[in-house]
């Protein structure tokens, strides 16, 4: 990133947003200021902790409403960060940006920008897509946990029902598809029930879900699988125009109305299973009416448990950024999203499109968690032991992944870089990289469904 500087004016040049920073000598130049030394040890460092406490100093800053010292910080900041750089230096360009955004926001005349600060969200082909989630085992892992769960849940039924509900546009489920065609017995009937519309968050294709339908279809003809795709709902499929809004909403109480068995039109000799893939940290949790009443995320839970599903499974990033702080959550993300921003560094060069472009994604996740509050702010994980907890308490036993399920997905880490791993931890697998945790696949029934489905289902 490239840095003019002058006595009295500074401005950065941040992917097309030009922003007016204000003296930053002041910083160094002030006896008194009890961060003049820490940050003046920084300037220029590419220590991850260094880093990791700038932005702190800023978003104290910004929370504080003290926009001079967070424009200080920023300047700093700005000459660690580089979009073309290092790990650090890529991640903190986001960061940067997310903050310079919130800032502006606090005090658009203090912080003016000039030009666009949207970030461009691209369409992607279908092929496309496939090389994206193949670039490193972020869904691939949840996918191939899930389907051997699936699997072994639906033996002895001929006909499978999925209600799907992820962000990855069906790419979980060709896999699937090619091992349900080499059941010694033959493949069941399958049907999948997707809603009409998803957050509005990367991976977005150039497709509709329905024409994604059709291409599902002809893969499992090719496969001799009975196959049928529905879409509930009424959205139409996304168009451009939509892309660039910013605050695009995405109505899941429309979508709650629609978990009956009529609209979903189940039947008894089916083998119900509920899929949720990076899904429920869209729904809110606020309580609208109070301590007794439920939050959608959990209204959510409730019905699904309703429809007597064979099994459930939820697969998430395995990170709690449901802090109202804004210092809490850049700790716990900026420690979280390092981990993708490093395994990309291992096997991508610094100047590659596809590099930057999946980092580009994750930039518009920190946005979200780093510039918005309230309702705009739809980006809010839970750990994958909050969320067991959840689940528990909402009525559901855990289900213990078996051995082979292990195997597969070890097989599958080892297609990709030495550091990925993963570990067994209360009944979750947990994705790792160099030890630290990623995502959480989980694995449930409703406690009423514990005698029918013989399972070795848990409280614990």
């Amino acid at each position: 990133m490239h840095v003019t500087s002058s006595h009295s004016h500074m401005k950065a040049e941040l992917k097309g947003t030009s922003i007016s920073f204000q003296n930053p000598t002041t910083l160094f130049n002030t006896p008194h200021n009890p961060l003049s030394g820490a940050l003046k040890g920084c300037l220029g460092s590419l220590d991850g902790a260094c880093i990791e406490k700038l932005l702190l100093h800023c978003a104290s800053a910004l929370e504080s409403n003290d926009i001079t010292l967070a424009q200080q910080v920023m300047w700093v900041l700005n000459n660690v960060a580089s979009p073309v750089g290092d790990t650090n230096q890529r991640l903190t360009s986001w960061f940067l940006r997310a903050l310079i955004s919130r800032a502006s926001r606090i005090c658009p005349t203090a912080m003016s920008f000039k030009g666009s600060n949207t970030i461009q969200r691209r369409l992607m082909s279908v092929t496309e897509l496939a090389g994206y989630v193949d670039l490193i085992p972020w869904h691939r892992f949840g996918y191939c946990a899930s389907n051997n769960e699936i699997y072994k849940a639906i033996t002895g039924y001929q006909k499978v029902h999925i209600l799907d509900f992820s962000i990855t546009h069906c790419m979980q489920w060709p896999t699937f598809i090619d091992a349900l065609a080499k059941r010694p017995e033959g493949p069941p009937s399958l049907r999948i029930t997707v809603p009409s519309c998803r957050p509005h968050v990367p991976p977005l294709v150039n497709i509709s879900i329905q024409e994604v339908g059709l291409r599902l279809g002809n893969f499992a003809k090719f496969r001799d699988v009975p196959f049928e795709f529905n879409v509930i709902g009424n959205a139409g499929p996304l168009t451009p125009p939509e892309l660039s809004d910013e605050l695009t909403s995405f109505h899941f109480e429309a979508m709650l109305s629609l978990l009956n068995p009529t609209v979903l039109n189940l039947r008894e000799d089916e083998a119900l299973v509920i899929n949720c893939q990076n899904w429920l940290r869209y729904l809110s949790d606020d309580r609208k009416g109070g301590r007794q009443s439920l939050s959608l995320r959990d209204a959510f839970l409730n019905l699904i448990k309703g429809l007597n599903p064979r099994i459930v499974l939820l697969v998430d990033e395995d990170c709690d950024i449901s802090a109202s702080s804004l210092t809490s959550r850049i700790t716990t993300c900026f420690n979280h999203l390092w981990i993708p921003f490093d395994a990309l560094e291992t096997f991508l060069p610094k100047d590659s499109c596809q590099r930057t472009e999946f980092e580009s994604d994750i930039g518009q996740k920190i946005e979200n968690i780093i510039s918005f509050e309230g309702h705009q702010r739809i980006e809010r994980l839970e750990s994958g032991v909050q969320m067991s907890q959840r689940m528990k308490n909402v009525g559901y036993l855990s289900v213990p992944f078996c051995d082979e399920t292990v195997k597969e997905v070890r097989g599958l880490l080892d297609e990709h870089a030495s550091g990925w791993g993963m570990k067994r931890e209360e009944g979750m697998l947990v994705l790792t990289w160099k030890g630290n945790s990623c995502v959480f696949a989980t694995a449930w029934v409703p406690c009423e469904m514990r005698d029918h489905v013989g399972m070795d289902a848990s409280m614990s």
